[in-house]
């Protein structure tokens, strides 16, 4: 859709299984059930990574790793005039990055239903990254699970790395089905933004009503 034509990519975060420590075990436990180190990562248009921070235990909320990732801190980006796409388990915020996120459910209205589809279908492109990764390292990635917490962040992110050579090599991959469904599964529920933090619903509402042909596009 044009309308995102300023979208500079799409973030999320999904687990890696691993085996967790003796100490402090249930903070790797995640909301899914099992034991997992989260990989935060900014996808763009081609499926490739531009950023990624991996190592926070599974248990970790998505709106804390973000907060904590260097991206966000150093508020590098996205450029100026541009947004990235989130999904519910993010707050919606113009500064100090500007992320945008569905409506909550129920969404009531047919311009915010619209918003929220095409939403939808621009950040499916992280998930879809996050799956093929999963498929083409499958070996790679259970070697964490075998690996001490403290090393399994660097198979994570060499897996990571080498998503972003093959795709420049040219090679193709489909993720398999049961890893595209447990990415794509519910996450967790969304936090409200801190008191720094300016919340992005009127760029949001905006985007809506261009969408739904309230306002010119703009070129």
């Amino acid at each position: 859709n044009p309308v995102f034509n300023k979208a500079a990519g799409a973030i999320d975060g999904c687990h890696i299984r691993i085996k967790p420590p003796s100490l402090h075990r249930l903070d790797y436990l995640n909301y899914k059930g099992f034991f997992s180190i989260n990989m935060q990562a900014i996808c763009d248009a081609s499926g490739k990574f531009p950023d990624v921070f991996v190592g926070y235990p599974g248990s970790v909320h998505d709106t804390r790793v973000l907060k904590n990732s260097p991206f966000y801190l150093s508020k590098r980006y996205p450029p100026e005039g541009y947004f990235l796409l989130g999904d519910g388990g993010y707050p919606c915020l113009e500064t100090p990055i500007c992320l945008i996120t569905p409506y909550k459910e129920p969404v009531n209205g047919r311009e915010r239903q619209r918003f929220n589809y095409h939403q939808s279908r621009g950040r499916t492109i992280v998930e879809r990254a996050f799956g093929v990764m999963k498929t083409r390292w499958r070996s790679t990635l259970f070697k964490a699970l075998e690996v001490r917490p403290t090393f399994a962040p660097r198979v994570i992110a060499s897996c990571a790395f080498l998503h972003i050579v093959c795709i420049d090599n040219g090679d193709v991959l489909e993720p398999d089905d049961d890893v595209a469904q447990d990415i794509m599964a519910p996450g967790p529920l969304q936090e409200a933004p801190a008191p720094h933090e300016r919340p992005g619903n009127a760029t949001r509402d905006r985007l809506a009503a261009l969408i739904t042909g309230n306002i010119e596009v703009p070129q």
